[in-house]
């Protein structure tokens, strides 16, 4: 049975001033790299094994999430092989992907409406490279790029971009917060009607109306402008995914969209109220911020079948590859552990401290041994939706209902099927209940989430 809609109902005023109530919807995007973050993913029956590396598969994939209305295809981003023994390596899937512009830039032609979010880091990347690939993206896709900021937590990393160690945490974030404002600066190199191409008078572009930025900092020295066009959506949209004391500041001073790490309805209405009150203090319109837990969801016919899959799916995981990714996350080596002992008090590490204290309180609150821990991290440990459509449609719109997200970043279990179980059986029901779209409601992606243009801070002053 639906749940029925009280929090995610707000009052809107028609054109002739009578009142109606309009519901909230969730936004919804698809964590596509990897192609489905599950490390036994690859061996589920019926499964497509190179999912992860075969354009025609991504193709048909991204296809039948826009026949859905999703708003994005979200590609995280590695710039090493993962750290990680390589007896546990050689069983992932995710030691081989594209590149994400590569891909993204094809799959632009393929579609029309579907958002295109690629992670760029500030941490080993220049401001002008990205500043200038995004902007490239946004307009060979018509306004559909997003730009996930990330610091880069894998320190493998560093070794390839001529460094011996990684930089600090909250080094890399005060580095993001300036790289940023470089970024943004530079998307603002030109007016939106500099380019005039006055053919008559042999004019291209009016130089009143092009902006250099030159930019001095602590971290990074760029002079500009750049030489591409305003981007179609003013700036690509900003997507953010830490949660540590840093990166939840950062979110709230920068991003428009959020992708945090899914964990009870509790502590989703905590992080959700915690961003959205840091971003009340800066003046920012809380609208303006969706905050998009990863949910991993499985469908079956019944709530018992569903579980069978994801037992199934479970058991494909080998233990060299439980116990590495749990290292990875706590930053630590968590192979000299006693597996059947609890886990030891940990040292500081300059990996996602987010990410490791929320292992931290798993264990502690499920009294979980490692090897358990490592069991459930294996395969994916976080924010699970296991049952029906109609079961799992029910958690959603509690997590809606309550605050504890605008949306969600979906990750599959295997592909093809898992995609198109959740488009096929989970979004019918979604929009039965009125909580997600049955059409498109623009062309671009700030439109379909709701967000408004960026004004150019250079030509267009408050």
């Amino acid at each position: 049975m639906a749940l029925p809609s009280i929090v995610a109902m707000f009052p809107a005023r028609s054109v002739d001033g009578a009142t109606k109530m309009v519901t909230r919807q969730l936004k919804l995007g698809a964590f596509m790299r990897p192609a489905s973050i599950h490390t036994g993913a690859w061996r589920y029956p019926g499964a497509w094994p190179d999912a992860n590396f075969n354009f025609a598969h991504l193709k048909r994939l991204i296809q039948k999430l826009e026949h859905g209305k999703f708003d994005a295809f979200f590609m995280a981003d590695h710039l090493a092989v993962l750290n990680m023994p390589v007896n546990a390596l050689k069983r992932s899937h995710t030691v081989t992907s594209f590149e994400p512009f590569t891909l993204l830039s094809a799959l632009a032609a393929t579609t029309e409406r579907i958002g295109l979010i690629a992670t760029g880091s500030t941490t080993f990347d220049g401001p002008y490279h990205v500043a200038r690939r995004f902007a490239s993206l946004d307009h060979i896709s018509g306004g559909r790029a997003g730009w996930n900021i990330v610091t880069t937590s894998n320190p493998d990393a560093a070794l390839n971009f001529g460094l011996d160690d990684h930089m600090a945490h909250a080094e890399r974030y005060r580095r993001a917060r300036e790289f940023y404002d470089v970024v943004t600066g530079l998307w603002d190199s030109f007016a939106d009607d500099a380019f005039v191409r006055d053919v008559e008078q042999g004019l291209y572009f009016d130089p009143a109306k092009m902006h250099v930025l030159d930019h001095k900092g602590k971290y990074l020295s760029v002079r500009g402008p750049l030489n591409i066009a305003r981007p179609v959506q003013g700036w690509p949209v900003i997507v953010q995914a830490g949660a540590s004391e840093d990166g939840k500041q950062l979110a709230a001073e920068t991003a428009e969209a959020v992708f945090t790490a899914g964990g009870s309805l509790a502590d989703g209405q905590k992080l959700y109220a915690d961003i959205k009150s840091r971003m009340d203090k800066l003046g920012r319109d809380r609208n303006h911020l969706k905050i998009l837990p990863g949910a991993f969801v499985v469908v079956g016919d019944t709530d018992e079948e569903a579980r069978a899959k994801r037992a199934q799916l479970d058991s494909l995981v080998h233990y060299d590859s439980a116990i590495a990714s749990l290292s990875v996350i706590l930053g630590v080596d968590a192979s000299g552990f006693d597996p059947d002992g609890q886990l030891p008090p940990l040292p500081e590490t300059n990996a996602s401290k987010s990410g490791q204290q929320r292992l931290v309180d798993v264990a502690a609150r499920d009294r979980l041994t490692v090897r358990q821990l490592a069991e459930r991290v294996g395969g994916y440990g976080g924010l699970s939706f296991v049952g029906t459509p109609q079961t799992i449609a029910d958690k959603m719109q509690e997590w809606l209902e309550t605050e504890g997200c605008d949306g969600f970043n979906i990750m599959f279990p295997f592909l093809p099927q898992g995609l198109d179980d959740f488009v096929d059986r989970v979004v019918p029901e979604l929009q039965k209940r009125g909580i997600f779209r049955k059409e498109y409601e623009g062309r671009t992606l700030r439109e379909n989430l709701g967000l408004p243009r960026p004004k150019n801070r250079f030509f267009e002053p408050n």
